[in-house]
């Protein structure tokens, strides 16, 4: 049997989590805007779009093929904007940064193998139906995780580490710690026993700031307004550590401190590290490539099997082929917490879930914009948006039938 964290008396986890105005971060945002503005206008626009930036600039790149006419560079200042930076004094601001826009069609070998999948291409039939006729986007492998130890069936540290990046920005957006600049970061170390969340040790937070601020108050502001509103009491306990802005001033900050690049925070994105990941980023992609949609499909199963009571944390990977729909492999792991035999859990992947890219759009409706909202503080466990992949719709079903 695999190891399993339950069977260790005590150990520490650490999860991080960024802000909007985190370069990277930013980048996804860009990347998933220009995704969303092409699906408002033609649900089957075909978009892979990256972005990089750095001081006073940002580029976007990729294929794209869509029906839709999109203002790509107004689209960026709107992002860069929304983001927060408003203000030249930042190094970086919507409207004086330089945007540069280089987009190419999809390649039609892709297109070919995607549109028409080899199942149906060996029958020398096109089908109309997608679920048939579409082929997975690339090949690769996706992992979805779920886990008892949060009422959002996520691992504790990510949730947490989020929570503080989204407690930072409100405080900075509504003024009440005026202060605050876009960039930022937390880190929350986790004390686990006998797999099971004890408390946190080890609080980090680093926010970009004006300059005119002592880092005393940053630290006081911090801790008192974001750490201890957000973490819950009987997690905390006189040993718990706060590290703010370690590195002693962070004024510089955004793309003019750092470089951002979309994709480059996947395991923000995701669970943690607490999860294998099978390397794809998601943002600027169209449900068609799998990196993404079947990522979101691996998460779904994964909740509903542990929404059902079949285990306690459960991780499930699918691998596919390029212009295959059919999966080359499904494989689940629930380290030993599960409450029914393993092979009964994989016999309800079977029955209750098509993880075909065509089924996996249609049953989760993934040609919608609903793309940019996700960039930031994380694709999963968000019980502030309605997403598809979150819902526990086959749950009951599930359970009726394996437990019974």
């Amino acid at each position: 049997m695999p190891f399993s964290f339950a069977d260790s008396p005590s150990y520490l986890f650490t999860s991080e989590s960024v802000t909007e105005g985190h370069p990277d971060k930013l980048c996804d945002q860009i990347s998933d805007a220009v995704l969303d503005a092409h699906l408002k206008d033609d649900p089957m626009s075909r978009v892979a779009c990256e972005a990089c930036t750095t001081t006073g600039l940002v580029v976007v790149m990729g294929e794209i093929t869509s029906k839709a006419q999109v203002d790509i560079r107004k689209l960026v200042r709107e992002t860069v904007r929304a983001a927060g930076y408003t203000d030249p004094s930042y190094g970086f601001d919507h409207k004086s940064c330089a945007v540069v826009v280089s987009i190419d069609e999809q390649s039609g070998d892709i297109s070919s193998g995607v549109t028409h999948s080899t199942e149906v291409r060996d029958q020398s039939i096109v089908e109309e139906d997608q679920v048939e006729s579409l082929g997975a986007g690339d090949q690769g492998m996706m992992v979805g995780y779920a886990t008892t130890e949060t009422e959002e069936l996520m691992p504790l540290p990510i949730v947490l580490a989020h929570k503080l990046c989204l407690r930072m920005s409100e405080l900075r957006k509504n003024g009440t710690i005026p202060y605050l600049r876009p960039d930022g970061k937390s880190q929350v170390t986790v004390e686990y026993s006998m797999g099971k969340p004890k408390r946190v040790t080890t609080v980090v937070m680093s926010s970009q700031h004006s300059p005119d601020v002592d880092q005393s108050v940053i630290k006081r502001d911090l801790v008192e307004q974001v750490a201890l509103q957000v973490i819950p009491a009987e997690l905390l306990d006189e040993e718990t550590s706060y590290h703010v802005n370690p590195s002693g001033r962070f004024v510089i900050g955004g793309p003019v401190g750092d470089a951002g690049l979309t994709g480059r925070k996947i395991i923000v994105d995701t669970y943690g590290g607490f999860a294998r990941h099978g390397g794809g980023a998601f943002s600027g992609k169209d449900p068609t490539k799998v990196d993404r949609s079947a990522a979101y499909a691996a998460r779904w199963v994964a909740k509903n099997l542990v929404a059902a009571g079949l285990a306690e944390r459960l991780e499930v990977q699918l691998a596919y082929a390029i212009g295959v729909a059919k999966p080359m492999s499904v494989s689940v792991e629930t380290f030993g917490s599960n409450h029914v035999d393993d092979s009964v859990i994989v016999d309800m992947v079977d029955k209750h879930f098509d993880l075909r890219p065509g089924a996996i759009i249609r049953d989760l409706n993934l040609r919608q914009p609903i793309y940019s909202q996700t960039a930031a503080y994380g694709h999963f466990g968000r019980t502030d948006l309605n997403l598809p992949w979150e819902n526990c719709d086959r749950a009951a079903a599930i359970k009726a039938e394996a437990l019974n």
